[in-house]
């Protein structure tokens, strides 16, 4: 009997037979504290250390023209400056270059019309960043300073050839120069090439236009380029081409003013 009473005794102090801490109304207090104190630190916990830590502001948004009527004819001249925080929409186009992905099946279908005509068009400039632009026209300042000319004289002179970064209609992404592969000098030997004459002729039926047509510099602010396309969309460039005018000049009839 006395080894059987110790067993009982030893019974009643065994951790699963010992007195619960908390009776059922103190678990469910319990548990409420809990949920309580989790929703109190999920709307503190992002205040935490917010001396070191601040939220993310979302992007600013990009200007893009958003596809809005007219966006094809945005006017980059020397008078008029790229809108400000304007970013192009790019599509790549290959050889590292890119181009607004709103143009990108226009210049496709002429370039595959061109090709079909018999020619080699060759792409050698589309889209330029703030900085590319920067680099070209200050390697064109440094050539005329080197002839001797002020530095005045030689961005103005520059200006002509190069866009002053933030007017050139390179980084609008909708302008793109076009060479023939048997010749990619830049200059008005362009003309004379089977792929010039072919794109001078028929590039307004795919919505572009030869941007800076010789006897236009007045106007345009820059040099004779037979090979500076521009899309500003099928029916402006229809207009363009039948009547003879330039960007700015097509503009004018249409607003009534000139930049």
């Amino acid at each position: 009997m006395g080894n059987q009473k110790g067993k009982g005794h030893m019974a009643k102090n065994h951790p699963a037979c010992t007195k619960p801490l908390y009776g059922r109304t103190e678990w469910i207090i319990l548990a409420g504290l809990l949920v309580l104190a989790a929703s109190i630190s999920a709307v503190l916990l992002p205040w935490a250390g917010h001396r070191f830590y601040r939220r993310p502001e979302p992007p600013l948004p990009f200007l893009e023209a958003q596809d809005t009527p007219g966006w094809e004819l945005v006017l980059v001249n020397p008078w008029n400056r790229l809108p400000e925080g304007y970013q192009a929409p790019l599509q790549g186009l290959g050889g590292g270059e890119q181009i607004d992905r709103r143009c990108y099946g226009a210049l496709q279908d002429m370039l595959d019309g061109c090709r079909a005509a018999g020619m080699e068009p060759l792409i050698c400039s589309a889209y330029r960043s703030q900085d590319t632009q920067e680099r070209l026209f200050a390697g064109q300042v440094e050539l005329w300073t080197s002839q001797g000319v002020s530095l005045e004289e030689a961005r103005a002179e520059a200006g002509k050839v190069v866009a002053v970064p933030g007017t050139s209609e390179h980084q609008l992404g909708l302008a793109v120069d076009i060479v023939d592969i048997t010749n990619q000098i830049l200059d008005e030997s362009q003309e004379n090439t089977p792929t010039q004459q072919w794109l001078m002729e028929n590039s307004w039926k795919y919505g572009f236009i030869l941007r800076y047509p010789n006897e236009k510099s007045g106007i345009t602010g820059i040099i004779y380029e037979p090979w500076h396309y521009r899309y500003v969309g099928k029916e402006a460039a229809a207009e363009i081409y039948q009547q003879g005018l330039c960007l700015e000049e097509y503009l004018e009839t249409r607003e009534g003013t000139l930049p």
